[in-house]
């Protein structure tokens, strides 16, 4: 319908309807017969139209735009009004030639011309009859060509076969006006008006909603009875689609809920944002695919994301998971599949990177340049699990911020202490709300690459709960042969993790579960001498508090004596985090000075030391005197470092009874259960009386009875203690000693020598007893670190007393 409020006949049936339209009347039999009649010119101006067809008695209107058809329809209607009409193949062509329009069409009879005010005009046109073009005589300054008339074979005499399919046309157009919202039911009167049986087809053909291919396949058919039957068959189709459209309409309509007001409160807010130069949902998606072409994923991925992708066209906006989706997809897109940071292999830059970052270390320094010669080798192998094991503050967690830096790759760290939910490590499922993925693939989208050194922290403090079991999720994480196909929940697909270099770090391996533990290399990393721990501190903590505090060293310097005081005086532990405190606290005191512009010493000395930490307070390691029957140092580890201990006994009249305190585990009364019962059972190796021993009870403690001890490597110290205590002789001075026994006699080799040695040195001990076995312990140990002390390994508990007790009786003996 245009604007022009004039309705061609074709429009009263199956296009909209304007009441106020001037009607052109229908064609009647007599108005046909009088067509069929009219003679058809020898040549025509040809007017090729775009997206319609004309049929013979047949009125509608056209906009012609094109200067060629302007001229064509001013010339016709000053002259006879008659014109051919014709269909162009190409709807899209601006100016077609002889060869661009079909060959059959249909002689039409301008009725009105109307000029509109953008320069068009529109031309009311009805069909007479089908013509074929025989020959083009002219194509400007439009086409004009020779045409003679195409037949059409009507049927002769009454034929009910096509009566009834004409009638079946009929009914079929009543039922699509019907059916169809967008028709007017007065469009009804018109088909019952149409009396004429061929043009009741022609009117119809024209109005179906077909494709100008289809209505010109109708009119090239010349069989009228042929023509009527195709026509029936896309009216049963047209009328089909239409019941189905009109199914679907009744089952999806509701009332206007709350739902639907804000899904259009949405839908305005969407045109409001995308005026105000916001970006809608579907340029989002968009952006997405755009985004995903630069990709370097394989096929199942790429298949995977266009899956997912048009899953999320087809969500509503409004919809719940719409969001988790879209998250999905962001996470898809900003994962960096197969794509790795190259590695540098310059080994001697590694190790000056190492060694700048770190003092000794030299077993994991070793480890780390050994890992490098071969990748450099072998550029295809498998990322090794590292484990650094040892007590807080030796710089575990440091030291894979320097292995990133001496590879080229990317550092990243996650915190497992107290993590208690899988989840955390695999992720959640998408069908849960807020679903995320899991600490490692969040890290390494954090980190860019698909290569870089991931550090997990604090390995043995996972911990288990209702939630899962995050240890036993780690398992396929840190196994080189089944983490190239990570499965992360969220994610729904195996990330390959081969080639990110894991530096697992632990205060202590027997917490970890074992299949986990054996998936690692474990690398100890014992505790700093106090040479090592001040030397540390002048390098790297020093100068690294004085730049937090915004001083330099024309402040504030402090000499190697000094830091060794610190060490020794404020600070008990294997690491170096406590001497970082102290020596901050020493450095705040100088800053003070400075912003009050006091006088201070720009050199720290002894005297500043005490004056600003107190009076040292950690002396208690230091070897006591052996005046004493029953006192035996024995040599400990502890979650910080080796540590001294002292065993004491005393006995005093009784029935023989043992009584143990100092806060003893399970383990180490066992022991002193054990070397008691062994006296007793050899009292002649001893010289002693067993009858004697039994008229006396004994007492063991183990001093600082608030800190829970355990474990079996006292068992030998427990063992001198009593027979010092029975024999009433003196234990050597300055002796230590750490082993487990036996019933049979037997001394048995424990760990933690390092620490232990580390600790004895530290409290002046000159000679330390070791179990045989501990020999290859001791000497994979730095020369450094054995300096001044001489190890005694035995066999038998007989050997411990032969080195450990003199012959010499301790002042006021007690008579047994």
């Amino acid at each position: 319908m245009s604007n022009h409020n004039i309705i061609s006949i074709d429009n009263l049936s199956l296009q909209e309807f304007d009441s106020d339209a001037e009607l052109i009347p229908l064609l009647t039999p007599e108005d046909e017969e009088e067509m069929s009649k009219e003679e058809l010119p020898d040549s025509l101006p040809i007017l090729s139209v775009r997206n319609t067809v004309l049929f013979p008695g047949v009125v509608i209107p056209i906009s012609a735009g094109r200067d060629k058809s302007i001229k064509l329809i001013n010339d016709a209607n000053a002259g006879n009004k008659i014109i051919g009409v014709v269909a162009q193949k190409n709807e899209h062509d601006e100016d077609p030639g002889k060869n661009d329009i079909f060959h059959i069409g249909t002689v039409a009879k301008i009725l009105r011309v109307l000029k509109m005010p953008d320069g068009n005009i529109t031309v009311i046109l009805q069909g007479k009859k089908r013509f074929e073009i025989d020959e083009v005589i002219s194509e400007l300054p439009y086409i004009s060509a020779k045409v003679k008339e195409v037949e059409e074979v009507r049927p002769t005499h009454p034929d009910s076969e096509f009566s009834t399919i004409v009638d079946s046309i009929r009914e079929l157009a009543i039922q699509i006006i019907k059916e169809s919202p967008n028709i007017p039911t007065e469009a009804t009167f018109a088909i019952k008006n149409i009396e004429s049986q061929s043009f009741l087809i022609n009117f119809v053909s024209s109005n179906m909603n077909l494709s100008v291919k289809e209505k010109q396949d109708l009119l090239m058919i010349n069989i009228l009875k042929e023509r009527a039957l195709q026509t029936l068959r896309f009216m049963n189709v047209e009328l089909q689609k239409l019941e189905l459209k009109n199914d679907i309409q009744s089952k999806v309509r509701f009332d206007l809920d709350q739902q639907q007001r804000e899904y259009f409160l949405h839908q305005q807010m969407k045109t409001i944002q995308e005026e105000l130069g916001g970006v809608s949902n579907e340029q989002e998606i968009e952006d997405m695919r755009e985004k995903s072409k630069s990709k370097k994923w394989d096929d199942t991925v790429a298949k995977h994301f266009e899956k997912e992708i048009s899953k999320l066209q087809r969500m509503n906006p409004q919809a719940p998971d719409f969001g988790i989706q879209r998250n999905y997809l962001v996470l898809f897109l900003e994962l960096p599949w197969d794509h790795f940071s190259k590695d540098n292999f310059d080994l001697k830059r590694a190790q000056k990177i190492i060694d700048r970052d770190h003092f000794g270390l030299d077993d994991v320094k070793k480890r780390i340049i050994e890992h490098l010669a071969v990748l450099k080798l072998r550029n295809d192998m498998k990322s090794p699990i590292i484990c650094l094991t040892g007590p807080p503050g030796v710089g575990k967690t440091s030291i894979g911020k320097s292995i990133a830096e001496a590879l080229g790759r990317e550092y990243v760290r996650i915190s497992l202490g107290g993590l208690r939910d899988e989840a955390e490590i695999r992720g959640h499922r998408k069908t849960y709300i807020g679903a995320m993925p899991g600490r490692i693939i969040q890290s390494i989208k954090k980190a860019g690459t698909s290569n870089p050194v991931f550090v997990l922290d604090e390995i043995d403090k996972l911990s288990n709960s209702h939630q899962g079991d995050p240890s036993s999720a780690l398992l396929e994480v840190l196994d080189p042969e089944q983490n190239s196909e990570f499965y992360d929940n969220f994610l729904e697909m195996g990330y390959d993790l081969s080639k990110v270099m894991f530096i697992a770090t632990s205060n202590t391996m027997s917490t970890i579960q074992p299949a986990l533990r054996d998936r690692m290399e474990v690398i100890k990393m014992s505790g700093y001498t106090i040479e090592e721990k001040a030397e540390i501190a002048r390098q790297h903590l020093f100068p690294k508090q004085l730049k937090e505090h915004g001083m330099t060293t024309k402040q504030l310097t402090i000499g190697k004596k000094q830091l060794e005081k610190i060490v020794e005086g404020y600070t008990r532990e294997s690491g170096v985090r406590n001497l970082e405190h102290k020596l901050a606290q020493v450095i705040r005191n100088a800053a003070k000075s400075i912003a009050l512009e006091e006088e201070y010493n720009k050199k720290v000395t002894d005297e500043d030391i005490v004056k600003i930490l107190g009076a040292p307070k950690l002396e208690r390691d230091k070897y006591e005197n052996n005046d004493v029957a029953g006192v035996v140092t024995g040599l400990a580890w502890t979650s910080v470092g080796g540590d001294i201990l002292f065993i004491e006994s005393l006995i005093s009249a009784g029935k023989g009874t043992l009584t143990m305190t100092g806060n003893l585990g399970n383990v180490m009364k066992e022991s002193a259960t054990i070397a008691l019962e062994y006296i007793k059972a050899n009292a002649d190796l001893f010289g002693l009386d067993a009858e004697v021993i039994a008229k006396y009870n004994i007492h063991l403690h183990v001093p600082e009875g608030a800190t829970p001890k355990d474990g079996p490597s006292a068992g030998i110290a427990m063992l001198t203690s009593l027979v010092s205590l029975f024999t009433q002789k003196k234990v050597k001075k300055n002796i230590a000693m750490t082993g487990e026994i036996t019933l049979r006699g037997k001394v048995l080799p424990v760990g933690g020598i390092k620490e232990k040695i580390l600790a004895a040195k530290r409290a002046n001990i000159k000679e330390i007893i070791l179990c045989h076995e501990n020999r290859s312990d001791v000497e994979e140990i730095k020369n450094d670190y054995l300096e001044g002390i001489t190890f005694h390994y035995v066999k038998m508990m007989r050997e411990v007393i032969d080195f450990a007790l003199t012959d010499q009786k301790v002042k006021n003996a007690k008579k047994l």
